[in-house]
């Protein structure tokens, strides 16, 4: 691959720069935010919607040239080994899942701190902040991590305190970003500060996006079972998450979980102080007070995202679980505040809220 900085270098004043990105995929990477943040650049690197790596270009790295598996199955083999890390201006880490394969090796944390060493911008997509954190270059930075994973995080690494409330974080050299959909927020903001806001909002236009979120934006779920130490009621707990806007019955919930209706509603009882049924719905409601202070979208909409059958029934819950209306939440100083999902949803958890 040639020295991309040597060819910028040389460039004549007013020719755009190239971006050099170097992709590297670690074992049960997740396929979309690599396939995201890679189409991004690929839109970017040409006029129109040719795909020629005019402007930016890009390789997929490893320690050894071999297939890698997605967590979804697909594989793919790397183009090239890890080499100079200097031959990229950004380095993007593509984790998945936690527990299924080997933790990256020893080439390839060395490769991270021999990038961190010569000021290439290191990306850490998903998973990837806690391979960014066990090579080393994490130190003194912050860092984004899933509301999903927050507690992993946490286990492994007590003396690291992470963001779980935004989509991505910039920290000087250090992008991580929690994964998912917002590998094309990273991605459109690297593009944006390279070639600037029209061709950033080329790329989104053409993925069908209308604006990419900043990195402050907050995630789009919040978290619920951070206090929760049964691990059938934290499962519970997911899928009460995987199925907000069509809630199943607790039959079905302890069926899932080889267990009585009985059981799962002492389990509950005894780890929340609420009922399953109670918990569910004011999950429910949280997360719809989540999405008026966080986002513009129609209370119908919000409605039935949160799995009640239309505003009006939502606002009727609304105001018994919260003293107020939709449109009062909506309103109030609370949206203008910073808002701490992980610290009110822990206290929600505490009080039965």
């Amino acid at each position: 691959m040639p020295n991309l900085k040597t060819a910028r270098a040389n460039a004549g004043d007013g020719q755009p720069k190239e971006l050099s990105v170097g992709f590297l995929l670690l074992s049960n990477f997740t396929l979309t935010p690599f396939a995201t943040f890679i189409d991004a650049l690929r839109l970017a690197a040409d006029e129109a919607d040719l795909s020629r790596p005019i402007r930016c270009r890009w390789s997929t790295i490893a320690s050894v040239r071999r297939p890698i598996k997605s967590s979804c199955g697909i594989e793919i083999t790397p183009e090239d080994t890890l080499g100079d890390p200097s031959r990229f201006d950004y380095v993007v880490v593509v984790g998945g899942l936690l527990h299924k394969g080997e933790p990256a090796d020893e080439q390839t944390l060395t490769f991270l701190r021999e990038a961190a060493r010569r000021n290439v911008t290191v990306v850490g997509l998903c998973t990837a902040t806690l391979t960014l954190i066990r090579s080393g270059i994490m130190s003194g930075h912050r860092c984004c991590v899933s509301w999903f994973h927050y507690q992993d995080l946490v286990r492994e690494f007590p003396e690291i305190t992470p963001i779980a409330d935004q989509v991505f974080v910039v920290d000087r050299r250090r992008i991580t970003c929690a994964g998912g959909a917002g590998a094309l927020d990273v991605a459109a903001w690297i593009i944006e500060k390279q070639f600037g806001r029209a061709m950033a909002q080329k790329c989104l236009h053409i993925l069908l996006v209308d604006q990419a979120r900043p990195p402050n934006a907050a995630q789009p779920h919040p978290p619920g079972s951070e206090h929760v130490r049964d691990p059938r009621v934290r499962r519970a707990i997911l899928m009460m998450e995987q199925t907000m806007a069509a809630p199943v019955s607790m039959r079905e919930l302890a069926d899932r979980l080889n267990i009585t209706p009985r059981h799962l509603e002492r389990l509950f009882q005894t780890e929340v102080g609420l009922s399953p049924q109670e918990y569910y719905r004011l999950h429910r409601l949280r997360y719809g007070r989540f999405l008026l202070v966080t986002t513009e979208r129609r209370i119908s909409d919000i409605a039935l995202e949160c799995g009640f059958s239309d505003a009006s029934h939502f606002t009727r819950a609304f105001r018994e679980a919260f003293e107020m209306t939709p449109s009062a939440a909506r309103g109030s100083a609370e949206r203008a505040a910073s808002y701490d999902v992980d610290a009110r949803l822990s206290q929600a958890v505490q009080q039965g809220y």
